[in-house]
């Protein structure tokens, strides 16, 4: 039994993502993530306590692959990480849907861990300032948001893309990696707008 909890968990999380990226937290449905993971559905309530705190958990798990994958470190070019934060959100439509259904769900209110998580966007803040030679502020950290929304709207909504650019610009990585001109250009245009931007011109 104590050997198997690893494994079960982790089917347990990894069909939880599936449901919540589908169906946001209010749509899930606690049988069909123990269906998908093929197990009894009381190990959920077992090792996690509630759908609530599943979905904490799923979203927790999200955000810090998101934090590992693009991290914002001193020395960094910010306009190439722009270019990373873009490929992350156009390589993880299933992370992108958690995160705007937990936007919804918890719209203005206290999010799990939410102290730990504005740490980390406070060390980026500090070393986006080191990068303009200044100290910290609302300033800089109004221009990281800036960013931030630069690189991952267009994968985001992406029906808004496709109507204004009247093309259709997948979200997948195999598709990216073979995608045409105007999904290539419109990541060269995002980083390079973010360049001119930062750089004041």
């Amino acid at each position: 039994m104590t050997s198997d909890t690893p494994p079960t968990k982790e089917r347990l999380l990894a069909a939880a993502k599936e449901e919540f990226a589908a169906h946001g937290i209010a749509g899930a449905r606690v049988d069909r993530i123990a269906e998908l993971a093929g197990v009894n559905k009381e190990r959920i309530y077992g090792y996690f306590g509630n759908k609530q705190k599943l979905f904490d958990a799923v979203v927790g798990r999200a955000l810090d692959e998101l934090a590992e994958a693009v991290p914002l470190r001193s020395g960094d070019d910010p306009a190439e990480y722009v270019g990373r934060v873009y490929d992350f959100h156009r390589d993880n439509p299933v992370l992108v849907r958690l995160f705007f259904w937990e936007g919804l769900h918890y719209r203005d209110g206290v999010l799990p861990n939410e102290e730990r998580r504005r740490s980390r966007y406070e060390e980026k803040i500090a070393v986006l300032a080191e990068s303009f030679g200044t100290e910290a502020s609302p300033k800089v950290a109004a221009c990281l948001l800036t960013l931030i929304g630069l690189a991952a709207w267009p994968n985001a909504v992406p029906q808004l893309t496709r109507l204004i650019l009247g093309t259709s610009t997948s979200t997948s990585a195999s598709a990216s990696r073979g995608a045409g001109a105007a999904e290539l250009d419109l990541r060269s245009h995002v980083v390079a707008f973010a360049r001119q931007a930062l750089s004041g011109g």
